[in-house]
């Protein structure tokens, strides 16, 4: 079982690739090596493989918090989790169910203008985690670009004490705690938890 994730940058047309390319590599680069594991297509699309599945939504909330640092932009990621038949060297050339899976849903989001959800073999666990989605992006949808770095930075150094993050953003601790309670930090965190718990459960 892996997890493939399908998306696009959100606004694309109003700001320069030279702008967001680069944060977006990057925040890709994280998870793999590219093509393998990861690619950029038709522009302003990608595709990336997590090998665990109980990891691909914190990947996922990742990429929307890097790229949400950015002014105006923001990102549509769908998850499929299922098989893989097929390895190519390009990761778009790669075939499977959850391939199938990740871009049926991606497709889905885009009609009904929705940025993120999970499609896997198991109805009852989509139905419980896509409503969980759907209320966490009341939160992840209106970040600032604060926001989005804060919660960006707290999942790039896991375990980091929050002193030490202001420091790294050049920022007072109490700003930090003010800014990750703005983001939502700890109620997301705490639903990765219960997302890896119920992923292991299912799989």
């Amino acid at each position: 079982m892996v997890s493939v994730l399908t998306g696009d940058i959100i606004n694309s047309r109003k700001s320069s690739p030279q702008i967001w390319m680069p944060v977006l590599k990057k925040a890709l680069g994280r998870f793999g090596s590219q093509p393998q594991k990861w690619e950029l297509y038709r522009g302003d699309s990608f595709q990336l493989q997590i090998d665990d599945p109980a990891e691909a939504l914190e990947a996922a909330i990742y990429i929307k918090a890097s790229v949400k640092r950015l002014n105006k932009l923001d990102v549509r990621i769908a998850i499929g989790i299922s098989t893989k038949a097929y390895s190519a060297d390009r990761i778009t050339e790669s075939t499977g169910t959850a391939f199938e899976f990740s871009g049926a849903l991606y497709e889905s989001l885009k009609k009904q203008k929705l940025n993120m959800a999970v499609k896997s073999v198991n109805d009852e666990f989509d139905e419980e985690i896509n409503l969980y989605i759907r209320l966490a992006l009341i939160a992840m949808d209106k970040w600032t670009t604060k926001s989005a770095e804060i919660m960006a930075t707290m999942l790039e150094n896991p375990g980091m004490a929050q002193h030490e993050v202001g420091e790294l953003l050049h920022i007072r601790q109490n700003a930090v705690s003010s800014r990750l309670k703005r983001a939502h930090y700890h109620e997301l965190t705490a639903f990765l938890k219960m997302y890896r718990k119920k992923v292991k459960m299912m799989l």
